[in-house]
């Protein structure tokens, strides 16, 4: 690999903006600033554009094995890195759901087959599987997923026996998904009696899986946390409600309870469930805009630790079908930082903030090594951003197997131009380059 120079850069790290050079050596950064020469190394002229560290999306389904007719993790991680991800962290439901370690090693298998970024995977949590979950390394997986409501898969955790146990003996981080089933189920059946299976839609969404139902869960989860002196980690968060659980008066690292929000609960709102329907359903629901303006303050000042995407996938057929059979969940992680980007046009977010909460965060949170900053040192996981471009979302730019994206036909300001992965290019102007250059993730546990 030869070294490469990148010239006249606005780089975009740690809370500052500087002009000038980077030097990539060996997949690892080597110098930061100033004017940087040498003769052997090849130079790229940025003319300006913002470099940043590259995104870790810390929650994504990729679908394999087992659903790859709607993704897998070739597809999304070659959208992932056309959007400025260069590592993710997978979700144990898939089919078969991740609950041993022969399991979760074959998903490490494909990873290292088939992803075009660096790749982790989450042990997954059920019932009745709590000696398989206490034989996961945490030095080399991010966490161990609970699923405290049910969503895409069949992992419902609801035992408090199975819950007070894994709070208890896990000596890792534990993620969860936090909603209350009973609370979902008694809406459920309400809706279903009171206006028909077949009258009820997208609309009622966010009040089948409503507000208490989250903040049941989520507030449980945080009173097994306390109890138990354990690492808790809650994702999604959807309602105003459940930022009372969490506080600002810590630096990240020194957090034992952390929390996720997701660009979809920032961006939209049920106002757009009219138009969008099932493509924006997914668990937890998109709820009042009350929800999204206070999740959006609580990002701002740090009550909200990280930005993630829960990439989710199905197909348009199955986005198609009646309310009640319609999965949930909604493809993002091509497009998370478009979002975001949009905040900043409007002024609403500088850039330090959101490489903040999308790259460093999620380095801190999970204690990832060497990675998600611009430090010397570091694998050079970079993207190189054209903030002034603008572009329209259509299927002919669309990467993820499914085809299709809610943000379809909007005009967007800011575009990824170029994404090296340990120091490889692999994307580069709407071209996926290079497979196989993605390594896994290891965490300073």
């Amino acid at each position: 690999m030869s070294d490469i120079i990148f010239k006249n850069a606005r780089i975009v790290n740690e809370g500052k903006i500087i002009e000038g050079d980077l030097l990539v050596s060996n997949e690892r950064i080597e110098k930061v600033g100033g004017t940087i020469s040498l003769a052997s190394a090849k130079e790229i002229d940025c003319n300006g554009k913002m470099l940043m560290p590259g995104i870790v999306d810390d929650q994504v389904h990729f679908r394999e094995p087992g659903m790859t007719y709607k993704a897998d993790i070739a597809t999304e991680s070659a959208a992932a890195v056309a959007g400025g991800v260069t590592s993710f962290m997978e979700m144990p439901n898939t089919k078969p759901s991740c609950l041993t370690q022969e399991l979760l090693q074959n998903e490490y298998d494909i990873g290292r087959d088939t992803a075009y970024c660096n790749y982790s995977f989450f042990m997954g949590a059920s019932n009745d599987n709590i000696e398989e979950v206490l034989k996961t390394d945490p030095k080399s997986v991010c966490g161990v997923k609970v699923f405290m409501g049910s969503s895409t898969g069949n992992m419902l955790v609801d035992n408090p026996t199975t819950l007070t146990n894994i709070f208890s003996n896990v000596d890792m981080l534990i993620a969860t998904h936090c909603e209350d089933e009973s609370t979902i189920r008694k809406n459920e059946e309400w809706y279903k009696s009171t206006f028909g299976e077949d009258k009820v839609d997208a609309r009622e969404h966010p009040y089948i899986r409503n507000v208490e139902g989250c903040y049941l869960s989520s507030s449980m989860a945080v009173e097994l946390a306390k109890k138990h002196d354990a690492r808790l980690h809650i994702l999604h968060i959807s309602t105003a409600k459940e930022l009372e659980l969490f506080g600002n008066d810590r630096p990240l690292k020194e957090k034992r309870i952390t929390s996720e929000v997701c660009v979809h609960h920032l961006h939209f709102d049920a106002a757009q469930y009219p138009e969008l329907g099932n493509k924006i359903k997914c668990n937890p629901a998109i709820k009042e805009r009350y929800n999204r303006e206070a999740l959006f303050e609580a990002l701002l000042d740090d009550r909200l630790d990280i930005i993630a995407t829960d990439h989710a996938p199905h197909t348009m057929d199955e986005k198609n079908k009646p309310y009640f059979n319609a999965p949930s969940g909604l493809p993002l992680v091509q497009h998370s930082l478009n979002v975001m980007l949009g905040f900043y046009q409007e002024g609403k977010i500088s850039l330090e903030k959101i490489i903040e909460k999308m790259c460093h965060a999620p380095t801190d949170c999970f204690e990832l090594m060497e990675r998600g900053y611009i430090r010397e040192g570091y694998y050079a996981d970079l993207a190189l951003v054209d903030l002034e471009e603008k572009w329209t979302v259509n299927k002919s730019n669309i990467l993820y197997k499914c085809g299709w994206s809610p943000l379809e036909n909007n005009e967007l300001k800011g575009r990824v131009t170029d994404t090296y992965v340990n120091g490889n290019l692999v994307y580069q102007n709407g071209k996926v380059l290079q497979q196989g250059k993605g390594q896994r993730l290891m965490f300073d546990k």
